[in-house]
């Protein structure tokens, strides 16, 4: 069992940066894909960016290819997303998850843990 907790959401202005971090409980974490979603008002959970268990592979949304990186420090159990040159568009509570087995994924439906999500608003 993995517990995720999100943090380091906020209020930004366009082109500015945020790093969210997950920090997770439990002994399986290092053996975890993890993938960061996103839920805007009146839309459907997106996927937005994952990693595999070692940090070695990684897999970007377009929409947030070149501005968004994923990392992982396993001797912390914590996962992190920066956010880079944020775009209105942004604006969503993000999600992290994870998923027991290393390979990464990108539906959310593969995800069997998930976080409480924290809100990130971009401002124009």
């Amino acid at each position: 069992q993995v517990q995720l907790v999100e943090s380091g959401g906020g209020l930004v202005q366009a082109g500015g940066s945020l790093r969210l971090s997950c920090a997770a409980s439990g002994r399986t974490f290092s053996s975890s894909a993890m993938g960061w979603f996103r839920q805007a008002p009146g839309k459907e959970r997106e996927f937005v960016t994952a990693i595999s268990w070692g940090g070695g592979s990684t897999y970007y949304a377009d929409s947030v290819k070149g501005r968004f990186t994923i990392s992982r420090d396993n001797a912390k159990n914590t996962a992190y997303l920066q956010m880079n040159s944020l775009k209105p568009e942004d604006t969503a509570v993000y999600y992290c998850a994870g998923k027991i087995g290393g390979r990464l994924a990108i539906m959310s439906s593969e995800y069997e843990f998930w976080g409480q999500g924290t809100q990130v608003t971009v401002s124009s």
